[in-house]
């Protein structure tokens, strides 16, 4: 592929998997580009107000039905690396809005990459690469949903598993930091024992001094 270059992506239709849904319901659609305060500023004018407010989205496609009345309920997809940000929208969502049932499905959306040729006289035709990514489709609502329907959350669900995770942390010991902390300071009352004793010189281990009497005795025997 050295010889091509990537001109465009056609994204393929996937068909909503919620059906018999509102015609007023909104779907935002999450980009790669899409910034997550201009999302939840639509997403929350539609919920929590009665008249949606114009926001500047930014690199995001958001589709709404006919109607300024309150919705009760709303949809966010996501593709492909858009999944997290989308998740984080849909979390952002139930922090403020309290009492939402959420129903998610798993999908994947085919997306068609057409390549051209760099020199258009060398021959080369173009091509087209379908591949599968994978989606995610959210739904929010205030009015109960199917509980026996997979991907069904019911509200406060996950605050009692965040709770219950944080108390199992809170009660689970750190043994890495208390180890770490009796090894430093081992380590220096070792140093500072070391600093206080003799100086050695390892370069001379069997040099000792005689004393001055010793050595003198030792040049008048010679001299007899």
């Amino acid at each position: 592929m050295e010889n091509y270059r990537k001109a465009n992506t056609i994204e393929q239709p996937c068909p909503c998997p919620f059906p018999d849904l509102p015609s007023d319901t909104p779907e935002v659609r999450v980009k790669d580009g899409s910034k997550i305060r201009n999302l939840m500023r639509f997403a929350l004018s539609r919920m929590e107000e009665k008249t949606a407010a114009s926001a500047d989205h930014e690199g995001s496609e958001v589709s709404v039905g006919t109607g300024d009345n309150l919705c009760r309920q709303i949809v966010f997809t996501g593709v492909g690396q858009s999944v997290a940000k989308a998740i984080t929208c849909v979390e952002i969502m139930k922090r403020r809005i309290h009492g939402l049932h959420q129903l998610t499905k798993l999908a994947y959306r085919t997306l068609q990459d057409v390549w051209e040729p760099l020199e258009p006289g060398a021959g080369l035709d173009s091509l087209t690469v379908s591949r599968n990514v994978p989606s995610i489709w959210v739904l929010l609502s205030r009015d109960s949903l199917d509980k026996n329907q997979p991907g069904y959350q019911a509200p406060g669900s996950f605050d009692a598993l965040w709770i219950q995770a944080l108390k199992e942390e809170a009660a689970t010991p750190r043994h890495g930091q208390r180890r770490k902390r009796g090894g430093t300071g081992t380590g220096r009352a070792e140093v500072g024992g070391r600093g206080k004793g003799p100086r050695k010189h390892p370069g001379r281990p069997g040099d000792t001094r005689k004393p001055p009497g010793h050595a003198g005795g030792g040049q008048e025997g010679m001299n007899v």
